[in-house]
């Protein structure tokens, strides 16, 4: 594989996570094509605390800072400042496979033009021999990037990648108002572009540590659909029928967890379907009461 700087840029967007941005740097760094083949490009949005001290440890690694607050802009900042031909997007608190980028590298030069990328994204269990509840869960229905792409026509931007005119083509990333990678994926669309699930372009997510923030993203993620379904004919009457769906989505969902190759024995299977009861009984009374207004979506950690 010949490939000549800069031909890759990977763009970091990061908020107060200090150590697992450490962790994402390190398998950046580890990755299996030359280091001067890809740039990478850290964008902070506003922590507390600048992550100078963690890109010290890795030279060449650029720091940028968007003060608008959500991943979408500070996205779109990483790319403004970007000179690679493929943009790659991964979050801060990922690690890639060592394969991620030559992966997306073939993927993106064999498929046809006009096509963005989205790969697989797996729980990262470390050194645990057994998942618990939430990791269990989560390795079953957090990042369903294949079921985003084949069924639904967008793709996470936690792993994603693209030629550079192609991003240009369908523009910047929203703010924080709404799912920047849904809302993206429809421009994309229009603008004729195709998705493409590439599962060899693995990077890897931790589980969350808790019920709580499981019930914290669901939070967000639902503020970013009420506000993109806010105006539109007979919303409210959709967004009942919708919670009334996830009311009763439980019985499907236990048959996608007792038949997952992602969990071994029924102990994990079993520990799975707890939370995924607890999960959506949570989504549903709060789908109920963002029925009466509309609220701002914070992004902070």
């Amino acid at each position: 594989m010949t490939i000549k700087y800069p031909t890759i840029s990977v763009i970091v967007p990061h908020l107060n996570q200090l150590g697992a941005l450490k962790a994402c740097l390190a398998s950046l760094e580890a990755q299996s094509i030359p280091r001067d083949s890809f740039e990478i490009i850290v964008v902070d949005n506003g922590s507390a605390t600048l992550p100078t001290d963690v890109l010290a440890q890795y030279p060449g690694v650029r720091l940028l800072c968007e003060a608008r607050p959500g991943p979408g802009p500070a996205r779109n900042t990483g790319v403004a400042a970007a000179s690679g031909e493929v943009l790659a997007f991964i979050d801060a608190d990922c690690r890639a496979h060592p394969d991620w980028l030559s992966s997306l590298w073939r993927s993106l030069h064999s498929l046809p033009p006009r096509t963005v990328l989205g790969g697989d994204v797996r729980i990262w269990r470390g050194t645990q021999p057994h998942l618990d509840a939430i990791a269990a869960y989560e390795s079953v229905f957090a990042y369903r990037f294949k079921l985003y792409i084949e069924r639904d026509g967008y793709c996470g931007t936690g792993n994603m990648a693209m030629l550079r005119r192609d991003f240009h083509c369908v523009g910047p990333f929203a703010g924080i108002d709404v799912a920047e990678d849904m809302e993206w994926g429809q421009r994309a669309r229009r603008a004729g572009l195709r998705f493409q699930y590439i599962p060899e372009m693995i990077v890897f997510h931790p589980a969350r540590n808790s019920l709580q923030e499981l019930y914290v993203k669901w939070d967000r993620q639902l503020l970013h659909y009420r506000n993109m379904a806010d105006g539109k004919p007979a919303w409210r009457l959709r967004w009942i029928a919708q919670a009334l769906l996830v009311l009763a989505s439980p019985a499907p969902g236990i048959i996608t967890i007792l038949t997952s190759d992602r969990l071994y024995g029924i102990g994990a299977r079993t520990k799975a379907i707890a939370v995924m009861c607890a999960v959506r009984m949570h989504r549903v009374i709060t789908m109920l009461s963002l029925l009466r207004n509309r609220r701002a979506v914070a992004w902070n950690r």
